[in-house]
C-alpha cells in the first residue's frame, strides 16, 4: 500500500481565532482522530499534493512531535473562490479495527463490445469497502473482457479478497458498453433492408 509521509506541527491553541492565524501563515488546519484523542495539526499545503491530487487511493503517514500516526483522508475543505485547502480531517487507523473506505476501481482486460465499436462509460469509480488497515489497497480491480455492446460489468463483478466486504449493493453497474448512434442507425438501416428485401420475395 502507498503511503504518502506528512510532516506536521501540533496545534496547542484551537478555535476561529487560532485557525484564522494558521491560515494567514500559510498552513493548513488539519485534525487526526480515531484514535485515544483527537489531534489538531498543522502542515503547508505543499505536503499534502501527493495525497490530494491522484486517482489512486493512499495512506498518510503523519509525524507530530517524533511519534508516526497512520491515517486516511476522510475529508479537505477548499476556499470557494482560490480553491486554496482551508482544513483536512484524518482518521487514524487502528491495527485489527475494521474501517470503511472508497478504493478507486479500474478495468483491465479488453472489451469485445468495444472492439466492436462501442464506448466504455464508467458508472462507479470507487467501490465502498469495510477491512482492515493491513487489507487496503491502492485500488480494486474489475474484469471487463467478456463485456459485450449494451452490457454491464457490476459491482459483484469486482475482485476482492475474503477479508473486505463490499458495502455497495451487487447489482449496481461499474461501467457499460454502450452502443453508439452511428452503429445503433447502421443496425435500424440494415433491419430495414432484411425486411424489404423479405416482403420482395413474397
Amino acid at each position: 500500500m502507498e503511503t504518502v509521509a506528512v510532516n506536521g506541527t501540533i496545534r496547542t491553541e484551537v478555535g476561529k481565532k487560532a485557525t484564522k492565524a494558521v491560515r494567514k501563515q500559510g498552513e493548513v488546519p488539519c485534525v487526526i482522530y480515531g484514535g485515544d484523542k483527537v489531534i489538531h495539526f498543522t502542515s503547508p499545503p505543499s505536503a499534502f499534493k501527493h495525497l490530494i491530487f491522484t486517482p489512486e487511493f493512499k495512506l498518510a503517514e503523519i509525524t507530530l512531535d517524533g511519534t508516526v500516526y497512520k491515517c486516511i483522508l476522510k475529508d479537505a475543505q477548499y476556499h470557494p473562490v482560490s480553491d486554496e485547502i482551508v482544513h483536512m480531517d484524518f482518521l487514524q487507523l487502528i491495527d485489527g479495527q475494521n474501517i470503511i473506505v472508497n478504493i478507486p476501481v479500474s478495468f483491465k482486460g479488453v472489451s469485445p463490445g468495444v472492439k466492436a465499436g462501442g464506448k466504455l462509460v464508467s458508472k462507479l469509480r470507487t467501490i465502498k469497502i469495510k477491512t482492515t488497515p493491513d487489507q487496503i489497497v491502492n485500488q480494486l480491480f474489475v474484469d471487463i473482457s467478456e463485456v459485450t455492446l449494451g452490457n454491464s460489468v457490476r459491482v459483484r463483478d469486482v475482485e476482492v479478497t475474503d477479508k473486505m466486504l463490499v458495502m455497495n449493493p451487487g447489482a449496481t453497474p461499474v461501467a457499460s458498453v454502450e452502443i453508439p448512434r452511428a452503429l445503433k442507425s447502421a443496425g435500424a438501416a440494415e433491419a430495414a433492408a432484411e425486411e424489404e428485401g423479405g416482403a420482395v420475395a413474397e
